[in-house]
């Protein structure tokens, strides 16, 4: 079959919706299953970030695979290494293991998630880019967050109902089933197109290499440097609400064992997802720069965790997080053509894959800090603290719009690629 780029839209695409699938069907009870495990709020957050620590440390090296071995390569790791370890966390469930396990087992699903994170993203940039592909990338983005919104609908309502009639360890071991699925899918349809893997004397030769020209191209121009510092905190705080917000609605509606009504927010969480992706466009058409949209989507969700916070019921609660997964969707489409419009084709993943590091380092710190606040005063306040930490971001993406501005052009004033680094 000949290779168009409708094809390889169709292909990225369904590999969004599988992965996503895949990933989300534990959503709806992941913490659950640490604190069945006995873990308290800041032990499962701890453990919780050493998974992030392990995202930051790991994005890098196995970010170079993708750069140097291929993007194909680098997606099938990662379908592997997630199977095994999704097999991990449900042993560790079983064997109610402490809290030391759980950090171990963390670290090494953080992995996985490592071998994914740029790759597929770069996959396609580099595949439209050969084929000649003359649309917006935004459309592309916002159709894979339409996808997103729908795998997830699925996954995490499917994964809580499948608890609520058995318990929280067998949706682990559907995920593993679908994992599986999803690295035959890919092996078989994904393959790397406009991109020739280059590979030097060693892998220790290639990490380096690669670490220092992404450190080039990625931290050494201000343009992509302020948008990744930008996100470090907006990050963490999002990790934190995607891991309290269980045993907070939970701890809202009175009823611990209330799997079904994880299922039903987990839905609502991801049609709204959907709809955020819907809107991407018009919500761009909005602004005239792309950073302008991240800083008004920052802003409006700093103020919707507050309110999220301070719901004194299950329905403004659940009110409050959907449009905080629709304002997020909507922006992410702007922030992923800005930055891909900055990076060349053989640094794109490593670079991404940093972009990624710089964003988790702050989920290392932001999530045992809320969750200590947790502990000690609520989830209410943890909440209404993490909105107000968005304000953080705020001078920082400013900077990278700074960037964007003065490097547009007559012709396309929404184009971010800087004349000065």
């Amino acid at each position: 079959m000949a290779v168009t780029s409708r094809r390889v839209r169709r292909i990225y695409l369904t590999l969004v919706l599988l992965n996503t699938l895949a990933v989300t069907f534990i959503w709806g009870i992941n913490s659950l299953l640490l604190f069945e495990a006995g873990l308290t709020n800041t032990e499962a957050l701890s453990a919780n970030a050493c998974f992030t620590l392990g995202y930051a440390v790991f994005e890098i090296p196995t970010g170079s695979i993708a750069d140097t071995w291929g993007r194909r390569a680098s997606y099938l790791l990662g379908g592997c290494t997630l199977t095994l370890t999704t097999l991990l966390y449900w042993l560790a469930w079983r064997l109610h293991a402490d809290v030391w396990a759980w950090a171990a087992v963390s670290v090494v699903l953080a992995i996985g998630f490592t071998f994914f994170s740029g790759a597929t993203e770069a996959w396609l940039v580099d595949a439209l880019h050969f084929l000649e592909y003359d649309g917006k990338l935004e459309q592309v983005f916002a159709r894979a967050q339409v996808v997103t919104g729908i795998g997830t609908l699925a996954g995490s309502l499917g994964g809580a109902y499948v608890a609520q009639l058995t318990d929280v360890g067998v949706p682990f071991l559907i995920r593993a089933a679908l994992l599986m699925t999803l690295t035959v899918v890919a092996w078989r349809v994904m393959h790397d197109i406009g991109f020739t893997p280059r590979r030097a004397a060693g892998p220790l030769q290639d990490v380096r290499r690669v670490l220092t020209e992404s450190v080039r191209h990625g931290w050494g121009r201000p343009a992509v440097r302020w948008v990744m510092l930008g996100a470090v905190v907006a990050a963490g705080v999002s990790y934190y609400v995607a891991f309290t917000m269980k045993p907070y609605l939970l701890q809202l509606v009175g009823d611990p064992h209330a799997y079904g009504l994880l299922g039903i927010a987990a839905a609502v969480n991801a049609a709204a997802q959907t709809v955020g992706g819907l809107l991407a466009m018009a919500f761009q058409r909005l602004f005239r720069w792309r950073m302008s949209v991240v800083i008004a989507g920052v802003v409006l969700n700093g103020a919707l965790l507050v309110v999220f916070g301070l719901a004194g019921g299950v329905p403004l609660a659940m009110a409050m997080l959907a449009c905080y997964s629709m304002v997020s969707a909507a922006i992410l489409p702007s922030r992923q053509a800005y930055l891909n419009g900055l990076l060349p084709s053989d640094r794109r993943a490593t670079v991404l894959s940093f972009d990624s590091l710089v964003a988790s380092s702050g989920g290392v710190v932001t999530q045992p800090a809320l969750g200590r606040a947790a502990d000690l005063w609520g989830y209410p306040v943890s909440f209404v603290l993490g909105g107000l930490l968005q304000a953080v971001a705020l001078p920082i993406l400013f900077l990278a719009r700074r960037y964007e501005v003065s490097a547009a052009t007559p012709a396309e004033p929404g184009v971010a690629v800087p004349q000065r680094t």
